[in-house]
């Protein structure tokens, strides 16, 4: 299965930056899909995402979502539905992100919810998993990443194990430019890895994301449990991005 490569823009750029930004990444990434390719996947704000797929069309780049609703309609002020996602083009969706779970307060049932409502459109969700400082240092990562697995996946079933992705995003990595080991990353990916085929009997795609750039990239790619990479701060960087493909 290719190695996965996942842009989140976060709110970093406003409309007219993310389609520039799409137009140059259209540019410098491969126009066909060689054997071995990565499958590059670009997130937008919602503002941009209708604009940015219609820039994707015919590319071999993939539209994916910040986030989804856990309904595809009703009373969810301020909510998108996975339903008009799909129909916008969106492949993927991100789950559970450390910054939502953290500013806006985004719990495991909820997040467990929006993973449920995905797949029934045919989405594929990212859940994102991760641990902070103070667990790592306490010895307490892979308890406290098990459950985190364990709630978000409660009651999920998917079909084969392309149909869901995890991310591992130690939270103490985000954006401070001290991204974890590779043999470190290898070790808790591989840990996921196991845990996610115990609960949905399937052995899906773990990422790993945490100031990861053009630099850092290759080391984490050879790792053997580590399927792809879910990049913030350098997937706003067209130059740089295109060095991580």
């Amino acid at each position: 299965m290719k190695k996965l490569i996942i842009a989140n823009w976060k709110m970093q750029r406003g409309y007219r930056e993310s389609l520039s930004l799409a137009k140059e990444l259209v540019k410098k990434l491969p126009k066909k899909t060689p054997n071995g390719a990565r499958e590059i996947v670009l997130c937008p704000d919602y503002l941009s995402l209708s604009a940015v797929g219609d820039i994707l069309k015919k590319t071999t780049l993939k539209l994916g979502a910040q986030d989804s609703a856990p309904a595809d309609k009703g009373a969810y002020t301020g909510e998108v539905s996975p339903a008009e996602l799909k129909k916008l083009g969106v492949k993927y969706v991100i789950l559970g992100h450390s910054e939502r779970r953290r500013h806006l307060r985004e719990e495991s049932l909820l997040i467990n919810a929006k993973i449920k409502a995905a797949l029934a459109r045919k989405l594929i969700p990212v859940l994102c998993v991760g641990e902070n400082l103070s667990q790592k240092e306490g010895g307490l990562a892979k308890k406290f990443l098990n459950e985190e697995l364990r709630q978000a996946l409660k009651g999920v079933k998917i079909k084969t194990a392309a149909d869901l992705v995890i991310a591992y995003e130690p939270l103490w990595a985000i954006g401070t430019g001290q991204p974890i080991i590779p043999l470190e990353a290898e070790i808790i990916n591989r840990f996921l890895t196991e845990r996610a085929a115990m609960i949905l009997s399937k052995k899906v795609r773990v990422l790993y994301g945490g100031s990861v750039d053009a630099t850092n990239a290759g080391e984490f790619l050879k790792q053997k449990h580590v399927a792809g990479l879910l990049v913030g701060g350098a997937s706003l960087r067209a130059a740089e991005f295109s060095k991580i493909n």
